[in-house]
């Protein structure tokens, strides 16, 4: 459920993700740009010896739930101190299984113009990816395996600006 109050909307959540509720919500009078980044399950992937998997059936994600939306606040704050004439920000995160072409992550961001929307809304996906403790679990036809590409979380604040260096 959106806030009703507030410029900030976080969660965590089992449940199908609100795409049209959120770019809903981060709509504001004062801005003129409202961008919204869903990213969604595809059939193919990179398994960890780095061959193309194009069998993809689902994926599972688990988080360290109790430090994911903390880590979304720190997020905003970032956002909020480079571009600080940012509307709303809504970052929310799914869990549990997901089939071909659900929503897994959604990151919306509103702004009085569109450089600066396109440009947090990067960070922000950005951001969360770097950041928040969250896995993904690929189940292949003919097997499965833990996402490739982990690392270990950086603050919110070491994560560069798209196009920046900074």
């Amino acid at each position: 459920m959106a806030p009703v109050d507030g410029n900030s909307w976080f969660g965590l959540t089992e449940q199908v993700l609100p795409v049209g509720d959120v770019y809903e919500w981060c709509l504001q009078p004062q801005c003129g740009a409202v961008v919204l980044f869903s990213g969604t399950v595809r059939d193919h992937a990179k398994d960890e010896t780095g061959v193309m998997r194009d069998d993809v059936q689902y994926l599972t994600y688990e988080a360290y739930e109790s430090q994911v939306v903390p880590l979304f606040e720190a997020i905003e704050r970032e956002l909020r101190t480079r571009w600080p004439h940012t509307g709303r920000v809504a970052l929310l995160h799914r869990v549990g299984r997901l089939e071909l072409m659900e929503s897994s992550v959604l990151a919306c961001v509103s702004s009085p113009h569109r450089p600066d929307a396109f440009e947090a809304a990067r960070y922000a996906i950005d951001a969360l990816k770097a950041s928040a403790p969250i896995w993904k679990h690929e189940v292949w036809a003919d097997g499965a395996d833990w996402g490739t590409g982990a690392h270990a979380p950086v603050a919110p604040t070491a994560v560069p600006s798209a196009g920046s260096g900074s």
